[in-house]
């Protein structure tokens, strides 16, 4: 395979990882994050640290990511998950860019030159390899009480209280869980570029999750998987455009968004039941417009 090629995969792979955990926040559970490059960052330098200084197994720095990442996401939540609406994300925002300037800042892990001669462990067969269990992971908690719990958070959350559903805790292990998956995939990132540097995780890389999320469609992990591989792979597409290539790469995100105002699977699965469903809808509404022209 093309070494370029390759490394465009690896991207997206490692994109797709951290857009699975957002896609469980706020396609599921309805809260929008604009902080999950902070956890990556969290990620990348545990990681790291973990690797380059101690010496440890590569394995053993995907965890320790993915733990710290939780954790902190954990604190962060018992803050600011009382928070409605528009507030919650103010402070995710707050709390990503808090992130990025402590790293900044902070001498011992580089500060604002960064870190370099971070080890190259990061392979396409393990970033295949966790996505598929990540995928797994998420489609099995979806589909379980839990899952089903915080879709009702999501869709009527005071509806979702009176029912007996515990809302603060289902927000809570949405967030974990959602920083858990950001953590992993900073530790991918850490170990695919072999440097890391706080300005890599800053806003802009969250706006890019949460765009991810929303053009593959809310409420669809198929839509979470497919929207990181188009957009990942469509900036490089759009080289042979030079400096219009951003230009073009946002007309086409405004371009999907209008025609498919629910992202491109608009919260179907592609799994059998959900083509069924699909095709049931539409021959519904075939056939409710071939009533109406009857009339």
């Amino acid at each position: 395979m093309d070494t370029y090629i390759q490394g465009i995969i690896m991207l997206a792979g490692i994109n797709l990882m951290a857009v699975l955990g957002l896609s469980l926040l706020t396609g599921f559970t309805g809260l929008f994050s604009f902080g999950h490059a902070g956890f990556m960052a969290i990620g990348a330098y545990s990681a790291a640290i973990v690797t380059s200084l101690l010496k440890l197994p590569f394995v053993f720095g995907i965890a320790a990511s993915g733990v710290m990442a939780g954790v902190v996401a954990l604190l962060i939540g018992k803050l600011t998950l009382k928070l409605k609406g528009d507030y919650f994300c103010i402070a995710t925002l707050g709390f990503g860019e808090a992130i990025r300037l402590i790293l900044d800042n902070f001498q011992g892990l580089g500060g604002s030159r960064g870190w370099p001669g971070i080890p190259a462990y990061t392979s396409i067969w393990n970033i295949v390899i966790v996505d598929i269990l990540g995928v797994i992971f998420l489609a099995n908690l979806v589909r379980s009480r839990h899952g089903r719990n915080m879709i009702a958070v999501r869709e009527e959350e005071l509806a979702a209280q009176v029912a007996g559903i515990d809302v603060v805790k289902y927000k809570t292990l949405a967030l974990v869980i959602s920083a858990v998956y950001a953590g992993v995939a900073g530790a991918f990132l850490g170990h695919y570029m072999t440097f890391i540097q706080p300005k890599m995780f800053a806003l802009i890389k969250s706006t890019e999750l949460t765009i991810i999320v929303i053009f593959g469609g809310l409420g669809s992990i198929s839509g979470s998987v497919l929207g990181a591989i188009v957009l990942t792979f469509l900036p490089e597409m759009l080289r042979a455009v030079d400096k219009w290539r951003l230009v073009a790469y946002g007309a086409a995100v405004i371009l999907i968004m209008i025609t498919r105002p629910r992202g491109l699977m608009g919260g179907v699965e592609l799994t059998p039941s959900g083509i069924r469903k699909v095709l049931a809808e539409h021959r519904a509404k075939r056939k409710a417009n071939a009533e109406r022209s009857a009339q």
